[in-house]
């Protein structure tokens, strides 16, 4: 484990993983000698990719600073596992004005919960500031070329999946 704050937890659902995530995820790595990849569950949604699926799409994203992340699973209380880990640092992106108030509020309940975790945020590259996995999965479902928007085997996965469903 790294030292005390030099090791950080991104958490998301990573459905799939976007380049605007792995845009956060490489510029973390510059301030964090660890970043932990936290893949959530989110109850509300059923999720196109597996678990397993998600995580090498991570890994194939990173290239050679994939030996500074860890992949892992999380379905409680972010706080909870990152004090289970040892992180004292959430990583979070932001988009754009609608992602920072509810971001806000998570941070400050996070830091309500437990108080030696702080939360960082950075602002996403120009390039993905309108992209996220949702919006990607909706593009693709109807066709649309999300190349650019994700990394090549997700753009590939996301083709597959979707021209399945319609010969389905």
């Amino acid at each position: 484990m790294s030292k005390r704050g030099k090791l950080a937890v991104y958490p998301g659902t990573f459905d799939p993983i976007t380049n605007g995530h792995v845009d956060i995820l490489m510029r973390s790595l510059e301030v964090f000698d660890e970043v932990i990849v936290a893949i959530a569950t989110n109850p509300a949604k059923e999720p196109l990719f597996t678990l397993e699926e998600r995580k090498n799409f991570i890994l194939d994203g990173l290239g050679e600073k994939a030996e500074r992340v860890r992949l892992e699973h999380n379905d409680g209380l972010l706080v909870d596992y990152c004090k289970n880990v040892g992180a004292s640092t959430i990583v979070r992106g932001l988009r754009a004005l609608a992602d920072f108030e509810y971001e806000f509020q998570l941070a400050h309940m996070n830091r309500r919960l437990a108080p030696g975790i702080d939360t960082v945020f950075f602002m996403t590259d120009e390039r993905n500031h309108y992209v996220s996995s949702s919006l990607v999965k909706e593009v693709a479902s109807f066709g649309g070329d999300v190349s650019g928007l994700v990394p090549t085997a997700v753009a590939a996965a996301l083709g597959d999946k979707f021209t399945r469903k319609q010969n389905s």
